[in-house]
């Protein structure tokens, strides 16, 4: 398999994002169980012919706790997590009680005190269909949970990204 390769503002977006605080932890929306999206953040979708990301933040900022990126048609996911040093050198991903824990590299955050930690997945793994479903992720560690819940009109995007990657 060819790896991934990061393009360099997808990089530079996702260091920034070790001081990013935990959002919307505790916010369940009343109706299913489902996280409330959170003011502000949103899934976002940037892509060309060699590259295809979907970020989780704010948009125009270097705020992203999580984003997802592919080479179109591969199958392939490349996921871009930092965290705080000490952490698991793992990527643990969760939507609607389907879970998947992501074996990662880890390297000292170029931007921020941390570790960006990568993994790779596949677009079919249970945890990514379910969230093309929900419209949610979440991403968590030995002592947090953060989801990640798209605002209304956003499950388009996630659709055109998970198309893009094949």
């Amino acid at each position: 398999m060819r790896p991934i390769i990061w393009t360099a503002p997808a990089l530079a977006a996702l260091a920034l994002s070790a001081c990013a605080p935990t959002v919307g932890a505790n916010l369940v929306a009343a109706s299913g169980g489902a996280p409330a999206p959170v003011a502000g953040y949103d899934w976002h979708l940037n892509e060309d012919a060699e590259e295809a990301s979907l970020s989780y933040g704010m948009a125009e900022t270097d705020d992203v706790p999580l984003d997802l990126s592919c080479r179109p048609g591969s199958g392939a996911l490349q996921i871009l997590q930092t965290v705080a040093e000490g952490h698991p050198k793992t990527i643990a991903l969760e939507s609607g009680g389907d879970t998947e824990t992501y074996p990662a590299k880890a390297e000292p955050s170029a931007m921020h005190d941390g570790l960006d930690l990568t993994a790779v997945a596949r677009t079919t793994d249970p945890v990514f269909l379910r969230f093309r479903k929900l419209g949610w992720l979440a991403t968590y560690g030995p002592d947090y949970r953060t989801p990640l819940a798209a605002q209304q009109g956003t499950g388009k995007q996630i659709d055109r990204f998970f198309a893009l990657c094949g």
